[in-house]
């Protein structure tokens, strides 16, 4: 029997109707999406693959086609459930119908999809990246570092073309206390799948510098809340929790912390939050310093005013004593006087005594009594003779007697 040849064609449109027969329901599948486009149409192609869970290798493929009506419809669903943006790299849980056409072969047509399941896979994700973190002992590190109480020399990791990034300078430029805030801006790239590169780029940059700054601010304003996917990523959490400055977030999750949230050392929801941030806590320690100030000045000027008292009290008492003191010490000194009078009396007394007993000693024997008792002086060239073996024959001497001289010469 002659077997019937039938056309390429003919035979696709035989395997669509024993697929339309046969899988004519819609199926829930998982997969993960790969090679996400959009034409110009609005119509969304890509690949749903699914990889071996040990080796990573991908075990089954099949195209998949969303039409512009249901497209439209899914993607603001799903990223507003998720925060995430629909794209390449995601584990979801559509559903499909399954489709054969003539020319484009098999493929899937998603009508629905639920977020739920997305999420729960990255929470799963993000529970392994923090479990990951905390058994290398890193996880808290970033949040034990001190920030100091007047913080003000910050390094920013933004996008210079961020509507948050100008929020956040003109909030600590025109603070009411008008305290001052040096910055300076580390370009980064904030959304996509360049994020996580160029933010720890940033990050090697301020290292550089690092004696410059007290903290880091990775902020993030103006974008899609899709786009915050990259800060999910274990290697960019692994370098800001090891990072030897305190970092400050505020990259606009508003219900969920990110991995990158969680790692930082203080989280807040918007770059604006951030900037309150800081200038609240300057504000603090500036109150604190002016309460200080208000105590020493009060202490000190109780203190002057007790100190006052007691000077003067202690001034009265010693005027009293002082008097006293003075009273007995003139006293003391009249009786000394009186003594030392009297002692004086006394030793002239005596020595006058002494004076006149001399005198009259060398009166009784003073030369002119002695010659008046019948003694004489012989004299020879002005010299006292006190023997006649001091003269010879023909010396001439004079004899002193009390009332004249004799001149006489020696035979």
């Amino acid at each position: 029997m002659e077997q019937a040849i039938i056309s390429l064609y003919e035979l696709n449109n035989l395997v669509r109707g024993v697929i339309a027969n046969t899988f004519s329901q819609s199926f829930w599948i998982r997969a993960e999406m790969s090679d996400v486009r959009v034409n110009q149409n609005g119509h969304c192609y890509l690949e749903f693959i699914e990889k071996d869970s040990q080796n990573r290798n991908i075990i089954a493929k099949a195209r998949g086609s969303i039409w512009s009506n249901v497209f439209r419809l899914i993607k603001a669903y799903f990223e507003s459930e998720t925060g995430q943006a629909f794209g390449t790299g995601l584990k979801v849980l559509v559903q499909v119908s399954v489709e054969f056409h003539e020319l484009y072969g098999y493929s899937l047509n998603v009508h629905n999809i639920d977020p739920t399941y997305t999420l729960g896979d990255q929470a799963r994700t993000r529970a392994l990246i923090i479990k990951q973190l905390e058994e290398e002992g890193v996880l808290t590190l970033n949040k034990e570092l001190e920030l100091p109480d007047i913080a003000n020399r910050i390094a920013v990791i933004s996008s210079p073309t961020a509507a948050g990034y100008e929020d956040f300078c003109n909030q600590l430029e025109n603070n009411a206390d008008q305290f001052a805030f040096y910055t300076h801006l580390f370009p980064a790239v904030m959304q996509g799948e360049r994020t996580e590169a160029s933010i720890i780029s940033a990050l090697e940059r301020i290292y550089e510098h690092i004696d410059k700054f007290d903290a880091v601010v990775i902020i993030r304003g103006g974008g899609a809340t899709s786009e915050l996917s990259s800060f999910d990523s274990y290697l960019l959490a692994a370098n800001c929790a090891q990072f030897p400055l305190p970092i400050i977030t505020g990259i606009g999750h508003e219900r969920d912390d990110s991995v990158l949230d969680i790692v930082a050392h203080t989280r807040a929801k918007t770059p604006t939050a951030v900037a309150e941030f800081l200038i609240k806590r300057i504000q603090s320690t500036a109150t604190i310093m002016y309460d200080l100030q208000e105590s020493i000045v009060t202490s000190t000027n109780r203190k002057i005013t007790e100190e006052t008292v007691f000077l003067n009290t202690l001034a009265t008492h010693f005027s009293y004593i002082t008097k006293d003191r003075t009273k007995d010490q003139l006293n003391k000194l009249n009786s000394f006087a009186d003594r030392l009078r009297n002692a004086a009396k006394r030793v002239i007394q005596e020595e006058t005594h002494k004076l006149v007993n001399r005198e009259q000693l060398l009166n009784l024997i003073s030369p002119e009594n002695i010659l008046k008792k019948g003694y004489t002086l012989t004299i020879r060239d002005n010299k006292i003779v006190k023997s006649s073996a001091e003269l010879k024959s023909g010396d001439k001497i004079t004899n002193r007697f009390y009332d004249g001289e004799v001149v006489s010469e020696v035979k």
